[in-house]
């Protein structure tokens, strides 16, 4: 299963959304806070706590495939990788 922590309103995550619908992957959304600037509100404590715990930066996007073990940031490196792995 994929995770996602991201924003709504990112346009780098939306980018990312974008690609995991085209390939028809299902995945988990996180809303760790409501902005992707670094130090943003956080909205979900847990959901922030979990992301810094997993990846140690305070930065979205952030995929986590939990099927191969692959964790990334970036989405342009995010959407390469699901290329390579699932396209």
């Amino acid at each position: 299963m994929m995770e996602l922590y991201q924003a709504e309103n990112c346009p780098w995550c939306s980018k990312v959304r974008k690609k995991l619908t085209e390939l028809g992957i299902s995945y988990v959304s996180h809303n760790p806070r409501h902005t992707s600037k670094s130090g943003g509100n956080v909205i979900n404590q847990l959901s922030y706590d979990s992301m810094m715990a997993l990846g140690g930066e305070d930065q979205i996007p952030f995929l986590v495939d939990n099927t191969t073990g692959i964790s990334l940031y970036e989405s342009s490196d995010i959407i390469e990788y699901l290329d390579k792995t699932y396209a």
